[in-house]
């Protein structure tokens, strides 16, 4: 499984200096929303160090791909979880997550879906978490947009600033500053309750 996920992740990498790179990133971070297993962040990087001027369009374009593959999952959350999703989700070893995510619903709603889109645990799990909740459609959609929008800017914008000398320590801390993210806004969370 490891061999065939580093084998995708340079593909999507070569696939960042295609000169139809934009669309490809678009169809990535689309799937990524509901099942494919790699982060769009792999296209993302590449492209914004080879046009750093691009920075917000690019992110732009993870941000929206990423919230309408959002919406595709909700609603398989929402009418398909027992037929296709559970299975799935047993499958690629993210069960544990759902019920995280799961849980996370119950008990912060609006907030779970918006610190989905920055934590690095998959965000095509709190989707279907959210469709199998019945969360409301708009506030879905915008914790969504402002979460994801939070992580793709964020990505674009410290690799424009930092260049390819930050690659490496990005790569390396992403996980952490995802988790500080995190914390950051559950403190917000807390303090505006």
């Amino acid at each position: 499984m490891m061999t065939r996920l580093k084998t995708l992740a340079k593909r999507m990498q070569h696939y960042a200096a295609h000169p139809q790179a934009v669309r490809y990133l678009a169809g990535v971070s689309f799937i990524e929303a509901i099942f494919f297993p790699l982060p769009p962040d792999l296209m993302l990087i590449p492209m914004v160090l080879a046009k750093p001027q691009d920075k917000n369009r690019l992110a732009l374009v993870t941000t929206v791909a990423s919230v309408l593959g959002g919406l595709v999952a909700y609603y398989i959350g929402l009418y398909f979880f027992e037929a296709f999703a559970q299975t799935w989700l047993v499958k690629m070893g993210y069960a544990d997550f759902f019920n995280t995510a799961h849980d996370w619903f119950d008990e912060w709603g609006f907030w779970a879906m918006l610190l989905a889109g920055i934590t690095p645990i998959p965000f095509k799990v709190f989707t279907l978490a959210a469709g199998v909740s019945e969360m409301a459609l708009i506030p879905f959609i915008i914790s969504c947009t402002l979460g994801r929008a939070l992580r793709f800017y964020s990505v674009a914008w410290v690799v424009a600033w930092g260049g390819a000398k930050i690659v490496p320590h990005f790569e390396k801390y992403a996980a952490y500053v995802g988790w500080g993210l995190f914390a950051l806004a559950l403190c917000v969370f807390f303090l505006l309750k």
